[in-house]
């Protein structure tokens, strides 16, 4: 997308950013942003931004990582993080609830949806006791990539067909904006 902050970028009169917190927040009790480099970019949020404690900035995983650290240290009593990403503004609404009630009927460590036959992993619940395995895997010298990560853990998959539109519609090319204007009318 040509570099800088992607969940900045406006879609139909809002950030990526914005859309994404006006789906996700109704879904949780608090909030957070994970973000690298100068937090103050997004003060305009209100959200209390978390950066990688990895170096390097690892991917995915490390975010999930800074998450998990922040529920031990700051929210004991929650058992679980839901991690949202900022350049698919469509995700679902009921996206928690769905999670949460397969996590739950399976006695699963982890829940992530899918659509279309695709793995949206970044999309997913994390129970508590995670932050160990999450911990041994940036430990190791390269970086797992999170979808072939968690199929080793005990999860659960969530299918969630297209309705008029793939909710997980990813924005990562101009024209992936473009496109994603004309969706805007079918929400």
């Amino acid at each position: 997308m040509g570099g800088g902050d992607k969940c900045l970028l406006p879609l139909a009169g809002q950030t990526l950013l914005q859309r994404t917190i006006d789906r996700a927040q109704p879904q949780v009790e608090q909030l957070l942003l994970s973000a690298n480099g100068n937090p103050l970019r997004f003060a305009r949020s209100g959200l209390t931004v978390l950066q990688d404690e990895q170096p390097d900035f690892p991917g995915p995983l490390a975010g999930v990582q800074a998450g998990l650290r922040w529920l031990r240290h700051h929210r004991p009593d929650c058992q679980w993080l839901a991690s949202f990403a900022s350049d698919t503004p469509f995700f679902p609404l009921d996206l928690v609830s769905r999670l949460l009630a397969a996590a739950r009927r399976d006695k699963a460590d982890v829940a992530v949806a899918s659509s279309s036959g695709r793995l949206h992993p970044v999309f997913a619940l994390w129970h508590h006791t995670m932050l160990e395995p999450v911990n041994r895997a940036l430990a190791e010298p390269t970086s797992p990539r999170l979808q072939d990560w968690i199929r080793t853990q005990h999860w659960v998959e969530v299918d969630f067909p297209p309705v008029r539109y793939d909710a997980f519609f990813n924005i990562n090319r101009p024209q992936d904006l473009y496109q994603a204007e004309t969706l805007v009318p079918m929400l």
